[in-house]
């Protein structure tokens, strides 16, 4: 039995930067993860319509899952006694549990919030739950999950100063909560895996720095995640969080940004030292006709494409792009066949996973950013 939570892993290293951006390496027990990396999301024990291989075949080094839906479907208890959820789901490599705070302030019907937790009610059948630090801790061990998530109160776009301060001093709490009840866990001889805090502050520049210098002051942590951006900010507002917090985040530990995944938010975050993303960008756009090409954001259903036999995207090297049509792919989304967002699907993932492959080798080359003005031009032109 691997010891997680009793043997430290070994340190992330940088192994190259240039400005910002950095090129580094993630050791994890069941793999060490290379960065910049994107991790697709498998909400519900699933990267949506993709088997394992193909993620494996697409260079997934890890994915995520959500503590909040699988606990309430199909229950911590299964999940457990199937040997967590790389026995369950048939995933050997890495995988990061978001805390479920998100979803429950997002999804859940009614949430009554206080320090102590939430007490919600199930966005499938209404049954009412409660979800505190400690049981979040609880639930993610359950679940084997490699990396755990600090139970966070994540604010949405636009929050008021109060509403951030709040969110972010109640995150802090919850922190100290999460910590105790982690290094508990471990005692007890419950092995969980590395726990990550989360910074808040909304779009407040000095709330960020003063949320970002006490949560690094509560303890001697193996990573660190920026929450609380890309949830519905403008764009350039999260861009420039990221620039007033980069200075001040410790150089030495790998840097999440969560839910982030369009391929020019990779680019540019990845611009302003950014080493980790997740995102259901890739499948939720695969689903629906929307394909990331190196020549921008395609529609596939587009009339144009009827009669085109070229590649989706001629610079892919996954199974979608070698070996069928833009034709093939129109014909598969207007006849409604699933073959056709399962192929996007993997189209998508594998982009995003080569995007931040080619980040990180122009990082090692010294050449990061000609190649990402380059790159993001192209992308930005909209050539196809």
């Amino acid at each position: 039995m691997t010891t997680r939570g009793t043997d430290p892993p070994e340190a992330f290293r940088i192994e190259a930067s240039d400005r910002a951006a950095r090129a580094g390496r993630f050791p994890l027990s069941r793999g060490t993860v290379d960065t910049p990396c994107f991790m697709p999301v498998g909400t519900l024990g699933t990267v949506k319509s993709l088997a394992p291989e193909e993620r494996v075949a697409s260079g997934v080094q890890m994915l995520l899952a959500n503590a909040y839906h699988l606990y309430l479907r199909p229950g911590t208890e299964v999940v457990e006694k199937a040997g967590g959820l790389h026995g369950f789901m048939g995933w050997t490599r890495p995988i990061l549990t978001d805390s479920g705070g998100f979803q429950v302030f997002s999804l859940a019907r009614i949430n009554e919030i206080d320090d102590g937790g939430v007490t919600f009610q199930s966005h499938i059948d209404g049954s009412r739950h409660r979800i505190t630090p400690e049981r979040s801790m609880e639930i993610q061990t359950a679940l084997g999950s490699d990396i755990l998530m600090a139970f966070d109160e994540c604010p949405p776009g636009g929050a008021a100063r109060d509403v951030a301060r709040a969110a972010a001093e109640r995150t802090l709490l919850w922190l100290e909560r999460c910590r105790g009840h982690h290094a508990r866990l471990i005692e007890e001889g419950r092995d969980p895996g590395i726990l990550l805090p989360i910074f808040q502050g909304a779009a407040f520049p000095d709330l960020r720095r003063e949320s970002l210098e006490r949560t690094l002051a509560l303890g001697d942590w193996a990573g660190l995640a920026i929450g609380g951006l890309s949830v519905g900010e403008p764009k350039e507002v999260m861009l420039e969080i990221l620039e007033a917090c980069e200075p001040t985040m410790p150089a030495g530990l790998p840097r999440y940004l969560m839910g982030v995944g369009y391929p020019e938010d990779v680019i540019e975050a990845v611009r302003r030292g950014v080493d980790l993303f997740d995102c259901v960008a890739p499948t939720r756009n695969g689903r629906n006709g929307t394909a990331f090409t190196s020549l921008g954001r395609v529609n596939v259903k587009v009339a144009r494409f009827a009669d085109d036999t070229g590649p989706l995207d001629p610079a892919c090297d996954c199974a979608c792009c070698t070996r069928y049509s833009r034709a093939y792919l129109r014909h598969l989304f207007v006849c409604d066949e699933l073959l056709g967002l399962r192929l996007l699907s993997l189209h998508n993932v594998r982009f995003l996973v080569s995007l931040t492959d080619l980040a990180r080798q122009a990082i090692l080359r010294g050449e990061f950013e000609p190649w990402a003005a380059r790159w993001l031009a192209t992308y930005r032109s909209g050539g196809i």
